[in-house]
């Protein structure tokens, strides 16, 4: 165990093993203080009391969505990440017959400045791909690339969903996104049959995995078993996801290692990088060009806003005067809105800001009372930037009481995304 920006961190990175059996977080019996604010932040209840004093554990690891919202409200500093990748990242850094490749998330670099001194959601990008530089990443690739292949891909099954509805072999509506671990195995757990609903794209890092290996290697002659990708993400789930048996496409593992904002800074700390003094650097061309509507991928709404803009000029054949579709922006609860688009009708949509709102959904769709074309599910409050990977908020750990306030006063401090 190591102590990684406030998180207690098990410093282990198993391979070849079932993900549903792996504890992403713990409960530390020793310093659970049986608040019980880790169950209130729980929506499967995969946290509970297990004596009488009410000390609480993960019970089954498969009930839990590996968000880490619970770890990142303890206010004892009780839950600890179960799986790190740090040290064999650092190993292959050092290994000179290994071309490591960087893949950093929106959010990331709207929460990393914060682990050296910037305000709560300071953008930070240029200078975290010249730290990636400088911890030694040979290539600096952007999950942002593939947030925008996302766009793509799942604005256009949405039109064709739509277009298909009343033939033979439709596929139904509405159309979840797809690219949130937590709402994928929160859907696969407790609402199977709603499957056939989400899109059926990968993830930006489910694609950005296969692409490295494949078009990245050709691109840049560098043999795809040569090449070790590290996914950089605001969320522990993503770790889950990473492991999934079916990221494997390339031949190989797509994704070789997931690590978090917190251990990104750990990172830059420990090899002695002067953080705030980088100079701002661009991604690598290959695999690392995005627009905006990727970086906005990193709030609640931003899929949606994002995919809408695809969806409206396609279906209308016009351009968006404006490309902020503000209404879908959604930091908590759940916000519906209809969208017109010239020359097609209105365009139904839906967006959840955690787990407990988007079970509200599913059941109005396993009901067949969903009026909605097009939802999207984050299962962290207001997105991947206040994900369980990112800095955790001083206020949180400061005692109970403060706790119960900076409780209140988090929805006035939460991340967000300006782009």
């Amino acid at each position: 165990m190591k102590k990684i920006e406030g998180v207690m961190t098990q410093t282990n990175a198993p391979g070849g093993v079932d993900p549903d059996s792996v504890f992403f977080v713990q409960v530390d019996a020793t310093k659970c203080e049986a608040c019980g604010t880790c169950e209130e932040h729980c929506a499967t209840g995969a946290i509970q009391s297990i004596n009488e004093d009410g000390i609480r554990q993960v019970v089954d690891p498969a009930a839990c969505m590996n968000c880490g919202q619970c770890l990142v409200n303890c206010p004892f500093d009780a839950i600890y990440e179960g799986v790190s990748y740090v040290d064999e990242v650092f190993e292959k850094l050092k290994d000179p017959d290994t071309v490591v490749v960087s893949m950093p998330a929106p959010a990331v670099r709207y929460g990393l400045g914060e682990c050296f001194g910037a305000p709560t959601g300071t953008y930070v990008g240029g200078q975290m791909h010249a730290a990636l530089r400088q911890l030694g990443f040979d290539y600096i690739w952007d999950n942002e690339y593939t947030a925008d292949v996302t766009i793509m891909e799942e604005g256009t099954e949405l039109i064709q969903r739509v277009k298909e509805q009343g033939k033979k072999d439709a596929r139904p509506l509405p159309q979840f996104t797809s690219c949130c671990p937590g709402w994928i195995k929160f859907a696969e757990t407790f609402y199977p049959d709603l499957l056939p609903h989400l899109s059926s794209c990968k993830s930006p890092i489910g694609m950005l995995g296969p692409l490295a290996k494949t078009y990245g290697a050709h691109e840049t002659h560098v043999p795809a078993k040569k090449i070790y990708t590290v996914s950089i993400m605001p969320c522990i789930a993503k770790k889950y996801e990473g492991m999934r048996a079916e990221l494997a496409d390339s031949g190989f593992r797509d994704i070789d290692a997931t690590i978090d904002t917190r251990e990104l800074a750990y990172m830059i700390k420990t090899a002695g990088i002067s953080f705030n003094s980088l100079p701002s650097q661009a991604p690598d061309p290959v695999l690392g060009d995005s627009t905006g509507a990727a970086t906005i991928f990193g709030n609640s709404g931003g899929v949606m806003e994002a995919a809408l803009r695809l969806a409206y000029e396609v279906l209308s054949g016009k351009t968006l005067k404006n490309p902020d579709i503000k209404v879908v922006r959604t930091h908590e609860g759940i916000n519906t809105a209809d969208v017109k688009v010239p020359g097609f009708g209105t365009v139904k949509v839906a967006v959840a800001s955690g787990l407990s709102n988007a079970a509200k959904l599913c059941e109005e769709v396993r009901a067949g009372k969903s009026p909605y074309h097009f939802i999207e599910i984050m299962t962290c409050p207001g997105g991947c930037v206040n994900g369980g990977g990112q800095p955790l908020d001083p206020e949180i750990r400061a005692s109970l009481f403060r706790n119960t306030v900076a409780q209140i006063n988090k929805r006035f401090r939460a991340r967000r995304v300006t782009a």
